[in-house]
């Protein structure tokens, strides 16, 4: 590495290179955006052949899915099932030709007339699962059975384990890389020559550089429900390649070549503003530092649109505004976590030996407030996205890992809060413990102003005893006393003599003061809660992975209100469900009850009516009203209703297909405006 080490003699190469690293990001700024488009909400299944619900009078070969985006697709991603529950598929599916937004499978041929089953699942551009499940018929309308032993797939649980952990580490990594980066640029120009600093630096970028390569290498058996023994399987390597997330994983992956060298220009520039190198162009030390610090914002920025532009901020409601503010909430985790783990490792090291100081320590309290300040407003603005009910944040997932990592974040808010109060203190001891430095510098001036004034005519003898080792060392057993009575006194004293003296003081002064700075007990608690500050930060880290990965409880359920509320008849009779919703909007038809009645709640062809009620009890017409069902134990559905408007608050579905027997799951989803919906869910029964 030393090699491309920017010398600071000559700062112009290193501003071509940084230029030319400007020019490189603004070129992946266009690939990300280019890989972007399609990242706005998840795959949708537009039409089918044979269409859902359709009776046909010839055998097909094969069943085509088109989708509203590309999709990536498994090689067991469609299944069709015979009216006995037997699966009639080849087992291999695929894209029809070229076009990445359609999935086929072939049919056995000599298939019996019936009613087929088709389940699916893909994986969407904006790197979601989706899936979903419809019927149709061929020659004429039956009931099926279902198989036992068919059950859904289930992943692999060290591969789930090992993609989780990947991207745990990268979010550790990034927030190394980019705060130990912003804390030298900002605050502690010095640390960036200090090895432990250096490997901070190093460690945040070859971590996320090879956890972004692990979870390139594990997307695949992961979608797939595959072992260890596909992570190198190049099929599965191709298609992750060519979803949303393969392209921000490359992209990252670029970027990251790209931190490579500019750490390398960070490291070139690491003695600017020391005594050595005070003879360079302070104007174009100015230049050279600003020129980095854009760099490094630029690349800190884009790195994190890489997540942004992929998870959770990507699809769903006001993406517009979600991709910015996510940008901001993943820059100040990592200014904020980053930099306390560089601050940890400064305090751990004496303060005569380059270790941060007290000054430093507040230039980052005021980064770390600024941060916390940006944390809180963007977390407050994803709670809301992602919960969308109050009752969201006990009864999901989702809801249930935010409460832990708001607990953590407070446990952390209160550190930071003792942090602040040693700092203080450490700032109150700062004037008397630098007395001494501020006497090693007064002497050091005198005596060598003294010594050339009189260097010329110094004596052989005088001059060796002033260019020895106890100048620079502890002075000798005496040499105090002697100095104060010679100064102090009338007595004539050489004045070299008088200079190597008062240098030896000024020595002794700073020691003793450096170990006075090392003895204060505010050093040591404040290591000890920035510690603190680090563990728990950790585990927000890991928390933020799951989260990740968890769907967004605005998108999940109610489940156990819908659950007390439903109110469901006998196996063999129709179905009665009342449930009451609450889209969280400001309009009449915000509040209000459904009612469904499916009639004969059996396998086959029945009958929904659903009628909606505002608060009042009156019917009310919503802007939309959908209706899915799904098997969960078969790993069927979700089926679309096809909804009729009937009359005012009442809509009607004939003809609706219920394939299997057993504990179906009815979801409805209002909304009452342009942006406010919810989602109440039911158990549904079925019989033969």
């Amino acid at each position: 590495m030393t090699a491309t080490m920017l010398t600071l003699s000559r700062p112009l190469p290193g501003r071509r290179r940084a230029a030319a690293l400007l020019v490189l990001l603004a070129a992946l700024f266009g690939l990300m955006l280019a890989g972007a488009t399609g990242a706005s909400a998840h795959a949708a299944l537009l039409s089918s052949d044979p269409k859902q619900g359709a009776v046909v009078q010839t055998a097909p070969t094969q069943v085509t899915l088109h989708f509203s985006e590309q999709v990536t697709l498994e090689g067991d991603a469609m299944r069709v099932f015979d009216p006995t529950g037997k699966r009639v598929d080849t087992g291999s599916s695929g894209h029809a030709g070229s076009d990445d937004s359609t999935a086929r499978v072939a049919l056995v041929p000599g298939l019996a007339q019936g009613t087929y089953t088709v389940a699916w699942r893909a994986v969407s551009a904006d790197t979601h699962p989706v899936s979903g499940a419809f019927t149709f018929s061929y020659g004429h309308a039956s009931t099926t059975t279902s198989v036992a032993g068919e059950q859904a797939t289930k992943g692999d649980t060290v591969v789930g384990f090992l993609y989780g952990a990947s991207r745990s580490v990268q979010y550790g990594a990034y927030a190394l890389l980019v705060g130990s980066v912003a804390l030298v640029l900002l605050c502690w120009p010095r640390g960036v020559r200090l090895r432990p600093v250096q490997r901070l630096m190093l460690g945040g970028w070859s971590g996320l550089l090879l956890a972004t390569v692990a979870e390139l290498l594990l997307r695949g058996p992961y979608e797939a429900a595959k072992g260890l023994g596909s992570l190198f399987n190049l099929t599965m390597i191709q298609q992750t390649l060519h979803e949303h997330l393969g392209t921000m994983l490359v992209v990252r992956m670029l970027l990251l070549a790209a931190a490579g060298v500019f750490l390398s220009l960070l490291a070139g520039q690491a003695g600017v503003g020391l005594p050595e190198t005070e003879s360079t162009d302070p104007k174009a030390e100015q230049r050279l530092r600003a020129t980095l610090g854009i760099t490094g914002a630029v690349l800190a920025i884009a790195l994190a649109c890489t997540w942004a532009l992929a998870d959770h901020a990507s699809v769903g409601i006001q993406v517009d505004l979600a991709v910015p503010l996510d940008v901001v909430h993943i820059l100040a985790m990592a200014c904020w976590l980053g930099g306390l783990t560089t601050v940890l490792t400064g305090l751990r090291i004496p303060v005569q030996d380059g270790g941060i100081g007290v000054r430093q320590v507040q230039r980052f309290s005021t980064v770390a407030l600024c941060s916390v300040t940006a944390l809180v407003g963007t977390g407050v603005y994803q709670a809301w996205r992602g919960l969308g009910s109050w009752d969201a944040l006990v009864s999901t997932t989702y809801g249930r890992l935010l409460l832990v990592k708001i607990g953590a974040v407070l446990v952390i808010l209160a550190s930071a809060w003792m942090s602040r109060r040693w700092t203080a203190v450490l700032r109150a001891e700062a004037p008397a413990l630098g007395a001494g430095t501020a006497a090693e510098g007064a002497g050091a001036g005198a005596g060598t102003a003294e010594a050339e004034g009189a260097g010329a005519g110094t004596p052989a003898g005088a001059g060796a005893g002033a260019t020895t080792g106890t100048d620079e060392g502890a002075p000798a057993p005496g040499d105090a006393d002697d100095a104060e009575r010679d100064v102090d006194g009338d007595a004539e004293l050489d004045p070299v003599r008088a200079a190597q003296l008062r240098r030896q003081e000024a020595a002794r002064s700073s020691v003793v003061a450096a170990r006075a700075r090392e003895a204060s007990p505010a050093r040591g608690m404040l290591l000890r809660s920035v510690l603190l500050e680090v563990t728990f930060a950790v585990i927000v880290l890991v928390v933020t992975t799951l989260l990740t990965n968890a769907p967004p409880g605005r998108s999940v359920t109610a489940q156990s209100q819908g659950q007390a509320q439903a109110n469901t008849s006998a196996p063999s009779g129709p179905v009665d469900i009342n449930l009451t919703f609450d889209t969280g909007g400001s309009t009449n038809n915000a509040k209000g009850k459904v009612s469904i009645d499916i009639d004969p709640a059996r396998v086959g062809s029945n009958q929904l009516h659903a009628y909606v009620y505002d608060s009042s009890g009156a019917p009310v017409d919503e802007p939309e009203l959908d209706i899915r069902v799904t098997l969960p134990a078969k790993s069927l559905g979700p089926f679309t209703v096809q909804l009729d408007k009937v009359d005012i608050g009442h809509w009607a579905a004939s003809g609706l297909q219920l394939p299997m027997a057993g504990d179906w799951q009815m979801q409805v989803i209002i909304r009452s405006d342009d942006i406010d919906e919810t989602t109440v869910t039911a158990p549904m029964q079925v019989s033969n």
